[in-house]
């Protein structure tokens, strides 16, 4: 039995009812004295959806507050609501009536817009921090989550390039590979497809060790921009890929980060392996409605 003493507010939407439920909680923070139920339907859109919802309102004394992008939807729903004379709150028919005029056309009238862009957003986030965490293989737990494994030796450009197409989504792991060193076991464990080796022509990257050296006031730096020892670390590098012949190589010599990334991501997308496709992958953070 419905308790009339009770306050009811039924938000319904065409996406995920999240704005709706923030704008009602936010206006009711005004009424500190009340107490309300709240109840939340999301991805309405049939006919039959609001006829339920409608009924159930009606039966428990709710106000609906609603945010329903197509005007055949909204009019069905306005309709239904004064015929059971269910008192309704419109969110979005009035903005987008203003809009339309102001902008002299009008809008797409397709649901769900702002959850698909706060996805993409929050997605990009989490692989910028992904991409953080695993820099310079200082961490390899989740490695398997990767999207892409990076591989080179020192000053290939590993983490430029690594932050650049985590900004684009994609989770990056880079690791250096050093003479002397075992490649750690977790890189032959992860799909093979995804791991992308960095190589360069040795005199340039003798010349941008140099460089390196001389910002950091090491001009005296070893062998460390030698090129005996660079031409040394690179044929290094060269054979571990060779042996690997599933791994993609790029020779970034001369290049802008931009034109290496576009290579990879041309490469990746023929391949189906486009950011979050990795089954390994935890479910993306979103926002938490409170």
């Amino acid at each position: 039995m419905v308790d009339l003493n009770t306050n009811r507010i039924l938000v319904v939407s065409d996406g995920t009812g999240e704005t709706a439920s923030l704008m009602v909680k936010a206006a009711m923070a005004q009424f500190p004295s009340e107490k309300v139920v709240y109840t939340r339907y999301q991805n309405v859109r049939s006919e039959s959806q609001v006829d339920m919802i409608c009924e159930d309102a009606m039966r428990k004394k709710e106000l609906m507050v609603f945010t329903i992008v197509s005007p055949q939807m909204r009019g069905y729903l306005l309709k239904k609501a004064k015929l059971l004379s269910i008192p309704i709150l419109d969110l979005m028919g009035p903005v987008l009536g203003i809009l339309e005029r102001y902008f002299g056309h009008e809008p797409r009238f397709q649901a769900g817009l702002l959850h698909d862009v706060n996805e993409t957003y929050f997605k990009r986030i989490e692989a910028m921090e992904f991409t953080i965490h695993h820099d310079d293989g200082k961490d390899l737990r989740g490695i398997e989550e990767a999207d892409l494994v990076i591989l080179g030796i020192s000053r290939t450009s590993k983490t430029p390039l690594s932050m650049y197409l985590s900004h684009q989504g994609w989770k990056v792991c880079n690791i250096p590979i050093i003479k002397g060193f075992e490649l750690p076991k977790e890189v032959f464990k992860v799909d093979q497809r995804r791991i992308i080796c960095l190589t360069i022509d040795p005199e340039a990257l003798a010349t941008i060790r140099k460089a390196r050296l001389q910002r950091l006031g090491q001009e005296q730096g070893g062998e460390y921009a030698e090129l005996d020892r660079v031409l040394d670390e690179v044929e290094y590098a060269n054979d571990i890929f060779k042996r690997n012949r599933r791994w993609s190589v790029f020779n970034v010599t001369g290049k802008a980060l931009e034109e290496t990334a576009t290579e990879i991501i041309r490469l990746m997308s023929s391949r189906n392996l486009l950011p979050g496709s990795n089954p390994n992958s935890k479910p993306p953070i979103t926002p938490i409605t409170l």
